[in-house]
């Protein structure tokens, strides 16, 4: 039975098939969640994609160039409010999201580009001090910036915000095909949300295999002898920055479409270490492994939520605990013990597991 997997997997047309499942699982998925549950996981797994998008981009700063980023949910907000500020009666813009999306990834990249500038000799612990101020110098002046002049609206946020619209179609709603066939608006935003995921899956893959994404693996293991090979690790490190927060502003652009209503308790810094762990547990550098944690942290919570009061009430009648302080010590038990069973992530880099090895080697020896 093994060997005859073995050669299954070496067949021309395995990848070719299993992709097809792969895209039919997802085409359907929906559905099959909206008929056994309702719009609600529909929406959680939006939000989960909206993570995977969020998770690449930090893959891109931590993962693939090693610099340590804790700020980096200020990047999500940049974009999420460039969003909100062109298309809601704040200002009384309303640009269509094709236009907005670029121009919310662009404002980003040059935060990231700010971000960098300045801390482009710091590494490790130093580099992590400087980006958290960021992100929280970011989430202060948003809630701040309402006077004199009301540009964030401040800690009441921004309401009203434009959906996406395609035409007639209006994304926020929901649509009937031939009078019987009903596509939910969290539906829609599931399918955008895909395509966008599928492009920027790409384009860090096209990034990790190209000159780049090379040299920025270089800088990760020995800047000094990157900087020796002829590597310039300055415009490097502030392309990772601007790479990084750009996948992160559409997300934000993305993430202000959806809810409708933003403010500045969206973008705390649980928020940054959230990602974070959504790249250290599905394995640093490894794209595959980075949407595998993305995946998990995103819908393991969710899934608690529901699961942790129905428990309780059936063993003693009533919550004991609150589901919540359940909620997070399981999670918080389960981080720690996947990091102590798997010091690598879920699905490490090929990079990641020779370090592993060599390290466990020099253990031995």
């Amino acid at each position: 039975m093994t060997n005859q997997l073995a050669a299954l997997k070496k067949h021309p047309a395995a990848l070719w098939i299993g992709g097809a499942m792969v895209a039919v699982a997802l085409a359907l998925l929906p559905f099959v969640l909206t008929a056994q549950f309702g719009t609600t996981w529909v929406r959680i797994t939006n939000f989960a994609i909206l993570y995977i998008l969020l998770s690449l981009g930090l893959n891109i700063v931590v993962g693939v160039a090693g610099l340590l980023d804790l700020g980096y949910i200020a990047f999500y907000a940049v974009g999420a409010y460039t969003y909100a500020l062109l298309a809601s009666p704040h200002f009384d813009i309303h640009l269509p999201f094709w236009v907005i999306l670029p121009i919310g990834a662009g404002m980003a990249a040059i935060f990231g580009i700010l971000l960098g500038a300045p801390t482009l000799k710091l590494r490790g612990d130093y580099l992590a001090i400087v980006t958290l101020g960021f992100g929280e110098i970011i989430r202060i002046f948003l809630n701040n910036l309402s006077q004199p002049i009301n540009i964030t609206n401040g800690p009441q946020g921004i309401a009203r915000i434009d959906p996406f619209r395609i035409g007639d179609i209006d994304f926020s709603r929901t649509t009937t095909f031939f009078d019987t066939f009903r596509v939910t608006g969290p539906i829609k935003y599931y399918y955008l949300l895909l395509a966008v995921m599928l492009v920027v899956i790409v384009l860090n893959l096209r990034l990790q295999n190209s000159r780049i994404g090379r040299a920025w693996e270089a800088v990760r293991e020995d800047e000094v002898a990157a900087r020796a090979m002829g590597i310039d690790t300055t415009r490097i490190k502030l392309l990772a920055f601007a790479m990084g927060a750009s996948f992160g502003g559409i997300a934000g652009g993305m993430f202000s479409a959806i809810q409708g209503f933003i403010s500045p308790e969206s973008f705390v810094l649980v928020e940054s270490i959230m990602v974070l762990a959504m790249v250290v547990l599905g394995g640093m550098g490894n794209i595959w492994g980075v949407i595998l944690g993305a995946v998990l942290l995103s819908f393991v919570p969710e899934i608690l939520r529901f699961t942790v009061e129905p428990v309780q009430q059936q063993l003693f009648g009533r919550a004991l605990i609150e589901p919540e302080v359940i909620r997070m010590l399981i999670f918080g038990f389960a981080l720690v013990l996947v990091m102590i069973l798997r010091p690598g992530g879920l699905w490490p880099s090929a990079v990641r597991k020779r370090e592993l090895a060599a390290r466990s080697d020099a253990a031995v020896r």
